[in-house]
């Protein structure tokens, strides 16, 4: 087993790693930026380093540092979280090739599926259902773009190969207008991402956000905890999270899951990763993997009993998987709601000093949050300050501990959306469960109507 993890991350996410390990009796590195000095993941570590300065690329984006950080504590692992170097696949080469254990796939995994032309071509090869859409990257001839469209149907979306969390894309409605946007979107890849390769699909309507979640080790097996409904969402950043996803058949999850398990097979994957599908008229379409723990990984775990970062310690460490597919049994329903340091409606970033707090409790109600009084939050990150999280027998069950949780949730200082929470789950259409990946973009453009007709 591994006996020290520098946890390269912050906030909820790094906290979360830390107890983690903890618990498995694993040392633990803790290393953060200045603004990050009082975070509580840096207080309960067993060492700590800093990095750097505030900016992101001055510190958490500084592979140097990182690993010089993980030399000097005598580490045999790095843990890279979410967001950040998670899914770099420059970092993980470099970890390795330091001597270091990665904690997540293998270097070419990572850039496999970070490419998302690959990623496709990968996943048909491996029996996925696909977005229809083009063959790999567009061409550059015009009359050969216009042609697969024409083959796709309108409306199409292009997107941006090395694009992701809701940037490099574009829907195009009519023939007239798809050229242009082909180019503006090449443009801004390239911009963005380095990246200027784009490729066709065919835009759903109105279609939700299934994920599948899966587990694989260096031996050869795979296995897959069931799917996860991020159909909250609002422009591609997802604000409530459920599992199991409603209305979805058992039928149906074996059948995806199964899918997905022998595409991890194929591909050699190793550790925890997720496959993201729009399911649209009781088909999923591949759009995505993502190659490392997810946000919304605890819904997933509450309704599985699998501790899922502790799965990725022990793939990391070349010890096989604990299960087999026969030992998941998915019992009750769970929600997510992800609390941020934000105004509920307008979704303006609200750092400051956290003045008061309270986090709910109770049975089937966890709170993973690296907040506390007297904390401040820098503004220099992402606005997640803490994750709330209910189980219960039945979605209806779990909804109701949700409106309790939200109740009791008080944090002063600062603002954030938990006001939005606590009207969502007030709402009738979002009790009916199944709401498009649309819904609360309409929502909350209503709400908007409403209050400016009451004023």
């Amino acid at each position: 087993m591994l006996k020290k993890v520098l946890i390269a991350n912050r906030g909820e996410i790094a906290l979360r790693v830390l107890r983690a390990c903890r618990e498995m009796g694993i040392a633990t590195v803790a290393v953060h930026s200045e603004a990050d000095k009082d975070s509580l993941h840096v207080k309960l570590a067993d060492e700590s380093v800093c990095i750097g300065p505030a900016p992101s690329p001055q510190s958490y984006l500084h592979i140097p540092s990182i690993i010089a950080a993980a030399e000097v504590t005598g580490a045999d692992a790095i843990h890279p979280g979410y967001g950040f170097l998670a899914e770099n696949a420059n970092f993980a080469e470099q970890v390795e090739n330091s001597g270091f254990v990665f904690i997540g796939p293998r270097a070419d995994t990572i850039r496999l599926m970070g490419d998302k032309v690959s990623a496709k071509k990968a996943m048909i090869e491996a029996g996925v259902p696909c977005v229809p859409g083009s063959d790999g990257a567009l061409p550059g001839d015009p009359s050969e773009i216009l042609k697969t469209a024409d083959k796709v149907g309108f409306p199409v979306i292009i997107k941006a190969s090395g694009g992701g969390g809701g940037r490099g894309m574009r829907v195009v409605e009519k023939k007239e207008d798809l050229l242009k946007a082909v180019e503006m979107t090449r443009a801004e890849a390239e911009a963005a991402f380095g990246n200027p390769m784009v490729y066709m699909e065919r835009f759903l309507q109105r279609p939700r956000h299934v994920e599948i979640q899966v587990l694989a080790d260096e031996h050869g097996n795979a296995i897959y905890l069931g799917e996860r409904d991020c159909s909250m969402q609002r422009r591609h950043q997802k604000i409530i999270e459920e599992a199991p996803a409603p209305f979805i058949t058992p039928a149906q999850r074996k059948k995806i899951g199964e899918a997905c398990v022998a595409a991890c097979k194929r591909i050699g994957y190793r550790g925890a990763g997720t496959f993201e599908f729009l399911y649209e008229d009781g088909e999923f379409f591949f759009i995505e993997m993502n190659t490392r723990v997810q946000v919304e990984h605890p819904v997933t775990e509450l309704i599985t009993g699998v501790d899922i970062v502790q799965e990725q310690l022990r793939v990391a460490a070349g010890l096989p998987l604990q299960y087999t597919q026969k030992d998941i049994v998915i019992e009750g329903h769970a929600f997510e709601c992800r609390i941020n340091a934000e105004d509920p409606y307008t979704f303006i970033p609200s750092p400051g000093v956290i003045e008061s707090c309270h986090l709910p409790g109770g049975f089937g109600i966890r709170v993973d949050s690296h907040i506390y009084q007297g904390y401040r939050i820098p503004p220099n990150y992402d606005s997640l300050i803490g994750k709330i999280c209910v189980h219960g027998k039945d979605r209806a069950q779990a909804m109701a501990k949700m409106r309790v949780a939200m109740a009791e949730l008080t944090v002063d200082g600062i603002k954030t959306n938990a006001p939005l929470h606590r009207e969502l789950f007030n709402d009738t259409g979002f009790a009916q469960g199944g709401v498009s990946i649309h819904y609360l973009e309409h929502w909350l453009e209503e709400r908007k109507a409403r209050m400016r007709s009451e004023k």
